[in-house]
């Protein structure tokens, strides 16, 4: 998995870092086929803003939050919409390979 973190407006420190990290452990747990994900992070004006791009094997995937709160808190929430996203995206996957084939009806 290739990860990227940007800030907009925003410096992003070790400890934010590590938090951003500690948090897609989860995500690669569920999926393996993770190719890259990019983090962005900004601040504008009191809102706190995270998106997060992934790109699987087939499919991309973009989730965004906006805290008022805290940076950490939207990062948090980011997570658990890219968690349920990443999950939804894995069980309709599963659902069409585990779909019976078609059969040809008889004329």
């Amino acid at each position: 998995m290739n990860l990227k973190i940007n800030g907009l407006n925003f410096d992003i420190t070790e400890a934010i870092r590590n938090h951003v990290e500690s948090k897609l452990e989860r995500i690669s747990r569920h999926a393996d086929n993770l190719i890259k994900v990019t983090v962005t992070l900004s601040v504008e004006k009191l809102q706190n803003k995270a998106e997060a791009h992934v790109h699987l094997a087939g499919k991309d995937l973009h989730v965004e939050q906006i805290d008022n709160t805290d940076m950490y808190a939207a990062i948090d929430v980011l997570m658990d919409k890219l968690d349920r996203a990443v999950l939804k995206h894995k069980e309709k996957s599963n659902d069409v390979r585990s779909a019976p084939a078609p059969t040809p009806e008889n004329e």
